[in-house]
């Protein structure tokens, strides 16, 4: 065991551009980097991958390419060559993709995370050439891998269901948060003109995080409740998905033709520290995504005490584990009801806190890296 050296491509994560995902392997890595391990990790990244993550960078042996990462076809071209010849050279056993996508050219043997198959599901939110791509490369893929992850059962059963995978081949590594009190933080209040009670939902403006929905419910609570404000964070529609800038231009367009601008505050990126005074101080986190292969948003409210209302659809139930409201993502109506009821019923926010919090200490990035740690021994060990 001592001489299994365990690979981890890293060369999909361009800093701030994936979202979700980078975020779930950053965390692992943490995890990882706090258990200690008869194990020799060799991360191969990007060179950003220093400057973005530096805590990480430090405790790892880094291998970085010699990309950019600004071309999906060069990075490509990396993990088919670079990346190969590295994997060799460093006499890797293992090779985690975690990024979604077994490169055609592997010199160990794969283990792959599949975050998940939205591209099954709502296919007209992808471009046709991303339809296309992900649509050859997922299947093949999880045909090649030794071993499959998933962040929830939810995403664990459709990889099973929907790509025909054997279901010993395929495990379940939970997305971990911070296991650190908050940080301080300014007045966020003042801050970012937040008057009065608002709600939160931290999400870029993509198809499937369905912000008409929940434009038109808090129009609905506005009419209501006049001293109500809603706080949207994270980026405004990725430049690089077509999808994501039209649905920015629908979300512009109704915030301003319902008469919302002055209540709905467009915050962008957050620093970390503001948003967790953000959660403590929000009425509660809204998150109403039509499809999430986990949803760490919920948990990561939760964990700093603030109220969470969600979907109830693919991973969130599973998620949110009885610890919130859960509403229908296309019922506009019970969505300003929810949220009105967390306003006004003091019990019920209270409940929801005390749930919340128990929900999320259970849910730490050291029990993630455990479980991923376990699941590294298993692919060794086993002759699949």
């Amino acid at each position: 065991m001592n001489d299994d050296v365990i690979g981890i491509n890293l060369l999909w994560m361009v800093p701030g551009t994936v979202g979700g995902s980078e975020t779930y392997t950053t965390r692992l890595l943490h995890g990882l980097a706090e258990r200690g391990s008869r194990l020799r990790y060799v991360l191969f990244a990007l060179p950003t991958f220093e400057a973005a993550h530096p805590d990480i960078a430090s405790r790892f042996e880094v291998r970085y390419a010699p990309l950019s990462g600004q071309v999906k076809s060069f990075r490509v071209a990396g993990e088919n060559t670079w990346l190969l010849r590295q994997c060799r050279k460093q006499r890797v056993a293992l090779i985690h993709h975690a990024g979604g996508i077994v490169p055609l050219v592997h010199a160990a043997r794969p283990v792959l995370t599949i975050h998940d198959l939205q591209y099954l599901y709502f296919p007209e939110y992808f471009t046709r050439a991303k339809l296309t791509y992900l649509r050859t490369m997922i299947p093949r893929s999880a045909e090649a891998a030794r071993l499959i992850l998933t962040p929830s059962a939810f995403t664990r059963r459709t990889v099973i269901e929907r790509l025909h995978i054997d279901p010993e081949i395929v495990r379940v590594i939970p997305h971990g948060i911070s296991p650190r009190p908050p940080q301080g933080a300014r007045d966020v209040r003042k801050h970012y003109g937040l008057p009065g009670p608002f709600f939160i939902y931290p999400a870029a403006t993509y198809p499937h995080k369905n912000h008409l929905l929940l434009i038109e419910a808090f129009a609905r609570l506005r009419a209501r409740r006049g001293d109500v404000h809603l706080a949207l964070t994270g980026p405004r529609g990725n430049m690089m998905w077509a999808t994501g800038v039209e649905m920015e231009k629908r979300v512009a367009h109704e915030i301003d033709a319902r008469g919302l601008s002055a209540s709905v505050h467009r915050l962008g990126y957050v620093p970390a520290a503001d948003l967790d005074a953000l959660y403590r101080e929000a009425t509660a986190l809204v998150f109403p995504s039509r499809f999430e292969g986990f949803g760490a948003p919920v948990l990561e409210a939760m964990a700093r005490g603030c109220p969470v209302i969600a979907a109830d659809a693919t991973s969130l139930p599973e998620v949110a584990g009885g610890a919130a409201l859960l509403v229908s993502p296309d019922n506009a109506a019970r969505w300003a009801e929810a949220m009105e009821r967390v306003l006004d019923d003091i019990a019920l926010r209270d409940e929801l806190v005390r749930a919340g919090c128990e929900r999320a200490a259970a849910s730490t990035w050291s029990r993630s890296a455990e479980l991923l740690e376990e699941a590294y021994i298993h692919a060794l060990e086993t002759t699949l």
